[in-house]
C-alpha cells in the first residue's frame, strides 16, 4: 500500500502533545548532497548481521523513572522499545530475527514484562484467509520512558499506537525495510543515523507550504518546498517516500536515501511516479516482475530490490 503522494491537507492525527516537538530536517538537507543511485533490474540485498545483545543472566533491569513511577527494563527491552518508537509498528517475527537473533524465547520474556508494565501493546493482524500477523507498538507512557531515556538523538521522531488499521501490515514491514537497506548502507562502511517516515515528512511539507499563503499554488513555490526537503516535483504533485535514512558514509559524508516499498496493488502510474522521484524500490520477490515490466514498459531505469 502507498500513500502516494504529497497531498496538501494534512492526513495523519498530530502525535502525543505531551512529546517533545521535533525540528524541520531542511538543515540536516542542505548536507545531504546525493541521493543512492541504482541500476537497472533486480537484486537481493545483503543480510544485515542481527542486534548484538548481552546475554541474559548479565542484562540486569535497571530502574528508570517516569513522573511518579519506577519501571525496571533489561537493555535488550529497552532496545525493543526504541525500535517500535523509531518505526511504529513491527512484526514480532521480525522483532526476534533482527533485535533476537531469532531467540524467540527470550524475546518473548520480555515483550511479557513490558506489556506487563503497560509499555508496549501487542494486535493480531488479520491478513487474508486464516492468515494472521502480529505486531508490536508503543503505548504513550512507553513512548514518555524511551523520550525520557536519551537513548535517541532529539530530531529522531518517535510514535506510538496504530493510526490506520488497513495500513499497519505495510507499516510493519517498514524495519525489515530499514533492516535491509542498513545492510547495504553499512557493508559500505557507512552508518544510518536517522530515520524519516512519510508520516514526519508530510507534517513538515504541509507546515512550510501554510507558511507560503497566498503563493502555497505557485508552481515554482512547489519546485522549491520540494527541493527544500530533498524531493522533486513530478506531474503537478510530490511523491513521498515511505521512509528516509539519512546516514554518514565511510568518508563521514551525510547522505540519504528514499525508500519505497511497492507492492502488487500499485497501479503502473504511481510505480513510474516513485521511479521518476528517484526512490530505491522494494518489493517482495513475488512482486518484482510485475513491477519490473511496468517500469520497461514506461522505459525507465530503476532497480527492483527484493525484501
Amino acid at each position: 500500500m502507498s500513500r502516494d503522494t504529497f497531498s496538501f491537507d494534512p492526513q495523519r492525527p498530530a502525535e502525543d502533545p505531551l512529546g517533545p516537538e521535533r525540528e524541520s530536517s531542511n538543515e540536516m538537507h542542505q548536507s545531504l548532497v546525493r541521493r543512492a543511485q541504482h541500476g537497472p533490474g533486480t537484486s537481493s540485498p545483503e543480510v544485515r548481521e542481527p542486534h548484538s545483545l548481552k546475554p541474559e543472566r548479565e542484562d540486569s533491569p535497571r530502574a528508570h523513572l517516569l513522573r511518579d513511577r519506577t519501571f525496571l527494563l533489561r537493555e535488550s527491552q529497552l532496545h525493543t522499545m526504541t525500535a517500535l518508537g523509531t518505526f511504529r509498528v513491527v512484526a514480532t517475527a521480525d522483532l526476534a530475527r533482527f533485535a533476537y537473533a531469532s531467540d524467540n524465547a527470550r524475546m518473548e520474556r520480555d515483550l511479557r514484562r513490558l506489556k506487563e508494565q503497560g509499555l508496549v501493546s501487542e494486535r493480531t493482524l488479520a491478513i487474508s484467509g486464516r492468515k494472521t500477523l502480529r505486531v508490536l507498538t508503543l503505548t504513550k507512557t512507553g513512548k514518555r520512558l524511551v523520550q525520557n531515556t536519551r537513548r535517541v538523538p532529539d530530531d529522531q521522531r518517535l510514535y506510538h499506537r496504530i493510526v490506520k488499521l488497513r495500513e499497519a501490515k505495510h507499516d510493519a514491514e517498514l524495519y525489515r525495510l530499514f533492516q535491509t537497506e542498513a545492510a547495504r548502507i553499512e557493508n559500505a562502511g557507512g552508518k544510518p543515523l536517522r530515520v524519516l517516515l512519510d508520516y514526519e515528512l508530510k507534517r513538515n511539507l504541509n507546515r512550510d507550504r501554510a507558511k507560503l499563503e497566498k503563493q502555497k499554488s505557485d508552481p515554482q513555490e512547489i519546485e522549491r518546498l520540494a527541493e527544500r526537503h530533498g524531493l522533486v516535483v513530478v506531474n503537478g504533485k510530490i511523491p513521498l517516500p515511505d521512509m528516509r535514512i539519512e546516514y554518514q558514509t565511510a568518508e563521514l559524508e551525510l547522505r540519504r536515501v528514499d525508500l519505497e516499498l511497492a507492492t502488487r496493488h500499485y497501479r503502473p502510474r504511481g510505480v513510474a511516479e516513485k521511479a521518476k522521484a528517484g526512490f530505491s524500490l522494494y518489493s517482495h520477490r513475488e512482486d518484482a516482475s510485475r513491477l519490473r515490466r511496468i517500469l520497461d514498459e514506461q522505459e525507465l531505469t530503476a532497480r527492483i530490490l527484493a525484501l
